[in-house]
């Protein structure tokens, strides 16, 4: 099935969200201009059909953006945490949350939930010591850990089974094996009753298996693409394939 990666997706799948839209939003400026905001324009609904939904999108596509509002309507911190997190070192999410609707499951709701927004997890660390609460993290504060031990320490401690899952593009702090782990880690959840909904540009976690990649295009459409059409995808392979043909194209 196009889109899909890495097989089929498990049985019994659970959607908290099935899909998102855009109810009474300005039609101009910042964020609405963005390419994946656009697409949701005339009551357009982004559908959400499996328990992995992968946004792909090059810088500036408003992937990280659309991120952030989802969480915002759910409940969660807009600089990353839970429900429980009302921290705000700086305050600078969009407005894009406030006109969101989330179209949920009746009758399903997330035991837990997290939002992992990779560039202020330093701020979310500084308040998990705060609260005093390292034990739901591994034990360790994560300013004790490198920045890709946190992530995964957060992964494997705080992520539990039944959960809804915002990640945006959580491989800024992993290395490949990382990346792997997360990748394991994430299918392990799926099977016990976990969403996640991520924005990223690594394709390794876009083989996420039985997942939906929607790739946001700069014209604006948000396109459902197999894997081996991610621009990621292809642009890694055809860079490994052939490193001197990038390389030349670079002024030394």
């Amino acid at each position: 099935m196009a889109g899909r990666a890495g097989g089929r997706p498990p049985a019994g799948l659970t959607l908290f969200i099935r899909a998102i839209r855009l109810d009474g939003a300005p039609r101009a400026g910042y964020p609405f201009d963005l390419p994946a905001v656009r697409a949701l324009a005339d009551g357009r609904e982004l559908r959400f059909p499996t328990a992995v939904t992968l946004l792909s999108g090059d810088n500036g596509s408003g992937k990280s953006t659309l991120i952030e509002a989802v969480a915002v309507a759910a409940g969660l911190n807009p600089e990353g945490g839970s429900e429980s997190f009302r921290f705000a070192t700086r305050s600078s999410e969009s407005s894009l949350g406030e006109h969101l609707t989330l179209v949920r499951t009746p009758g399903r709701n997330p035991r837990s939930g997290f939002f992992l927004r990779a560039e202020s997890y330093y701020n979310v660390a500084t308040e998990i010591e705060r609260l005093g609460v390292t034990g739901s993290y591994g034990g360790v504060s994560p300013h004790q850990r490198s920045h890709g031990e946190s992530f995964l320490d957060l992964a494997a401690h705080r992520f539990r089974p039944g959960g809804l899952y915002l990640l945006d593009e959580p491989e800024a702090a992993l290395s490949v094996n990382g990346c792997l782990a997360l990748l394991l880690r994430i299918a392990d959840l799926v099977e016990a009753g976990s969403q996640f909904l991520i924005a990223t540009h690594s394709p390794i976690l876009l083989a996420s298996p039985g997942a939906t990649i929607l790739e946001i295009t700069p014209e604006g459409p948000i396109r459902e693409v197999p894997y081996d059409q991610a621009e990621p995808v292809a642009l890694t392979r055809a860079f490994l394939a052939d490193p001197g043909r990038f390389l030349r194209h670079l002024s030394l």
